[in-house]
């Protein structure tokens, strides 16, 4: 039989028991407050500190401390923690601005490899330079630490958002251009003719797509196997034979996709995609082409061939960085959602041969794409 305490009785008024039994039976008061009742009720009732350990599951240090503090300063006092004097903080604010500063910074501009921070080698780099920096209390810093400073002020430089610098001081005027063609594009028929427009416009949206790589296999691929293997199988290598370019066009009109595959993108190539709309469209109409300001569109090779077809082209110019206003990107995004994905070729005459023939099937199956919003403050 453990031996009896030698702590005086803890006389409870009827209004203190309501309140702990009150409290012992909440479910929205702090645990804490519902343990030190039931230890306050047991050790009131008569309960030896024994008994009160192994009917709460309290370590006796507790219940000492719990009892020990209502007998000196109440009941109340007791339920509750002592208050914590306040410290001054040991990181101040000053050490967190450096430490903000230098995360607004790149690991390269300290004569490191890194393109950007990652946690630890931010975390590396405070702890090896606060110090020096004049901030000895960062020296120990982990990676929470760091984080925790730059989550304050909502840094994240371990990523990267990517964005878009308007680089042509006439992007609104030739944007208006552009989306003024749309417009006429959904309102007027391409055969269209009336005072206003006295030839018939046909408005096709040109562009390349350089760089298509003719990628081959290292080994053959293995089809899906029923309950086995759910995927085709490919091996990882690969051979790279070339590369090749499309030259493309499509009527913003019928749909018709305009569409050559060629070794480069120079002038000559380009040529050959205005003669084949040339040779397409009735000799009395006006092309309208929308394109960018890539130099095989504009160089006098491409200038002296439009000249011996007078009023035959029309350029529209998209603005610099600028090419999601010309619907031929739709074209190329489609392309690259079905037949050049995951495409793997023998040689890179082969994937001419296929590019051609998705370009054929597209037009096999005309779709038509119209620029449809025009609520840009300019229309």
């Amino acid at each position: 039989m453990g031996r009896k305490t030698m702590r005086g009785a803890l006389v409870l008024t009827e209004e203190q028991r309501a309140m702990l039994t009150k409290l012992a039976g909440s479910r929205t008061v702090p645990v804490r407050e519902v343990e030190r009742s039931k230890v306050l009720l047991g050790y009131a009732s008569g309960a030896s500190i024994s008994e009160v350990m192994r009917r709460e599951g309290v370590g006796r240090p507790l219940i000492y401390r719990y009892i020990d503090k209502a007998l000196a300063k109440g009941v109340e006092a007791g339920l509750k923690d002592a208050g914590h004097r306040p410290r001054a903080p040991e990181i101040t604010d000053e050490a967190k601005a450096w430490v903000v500063n230098v995360a607004c910074t790149q690991p390269k501009d300290h004569g490191l490899a890194a393109e950007l921070w990652t946690l630890r080698a931010l975390a590396g780099f405070i702890s090896e330079h606060a110090e020096a920096a004049g901030y000895p209390r960062l020296s120990p810093a982990s990676k929470s630490t760091v984080w925790r400073i730059l989550n304050e002020q909502h840094l994240k430089p371990h990523k990267i958002r990517y964005d878009l610098e308007r680089r042509d001081p006439e992007f609104e005027r030739k944007r208006e251009e552009v989306l003024r063609v749309h417009r006429d594009v959904s309102i007027d028929k391409a055969e269209a003719v009336h005072d206003g427009r006295p030839r018939a416009i046909y408005t096709v949206g040109t562009d390349e797509k350089p760089g298509v790589q003719a990628l081959g296999v290292t080994a053959p691929d293995l089809p899906p196997v029923p309950k086995k293997e759910p995927t085709v199988s490919r091996d990882y290598e690969y051979v790279r034979h070339g590369t090749v370019s499309i030259l493309a066009g499509i009527d913003l009109h019928s749909g018709h996709l305009f569409g050559h595959v060629e070794d480069r993108h120079r002038s000559i190539e380009f040529i050959g995609l205005l003669q084949e709309m040339d040779a397409y469209y009735p000799p009395e109409a006006t092309i309208r082409l929308v394109l960018d300001h890539h130099s095989a569109h504009i160089l006098k090779e491409t200038n002296a061939f439009i000249a011996t077809r007078p009023d035959r082209f029309e350029y529209v110019h998209t603005p610099k960085h600028g090419s999601w206003l010309n619907l031929i990107e739709c074209v190329f995004s489609k392309m690259a959602r079905t037949f050049l994905r995951h495409i793997r070729v023998k040689s890179v005459e082969e994937l001419k041969t296929r590019l051609l023939k998705g370009i054929k099937e597209m037009n096999e199956a005309l779709v038509v794409v119209r620029w449809k919003k025009f609520d840009m403050g300019i229309v």
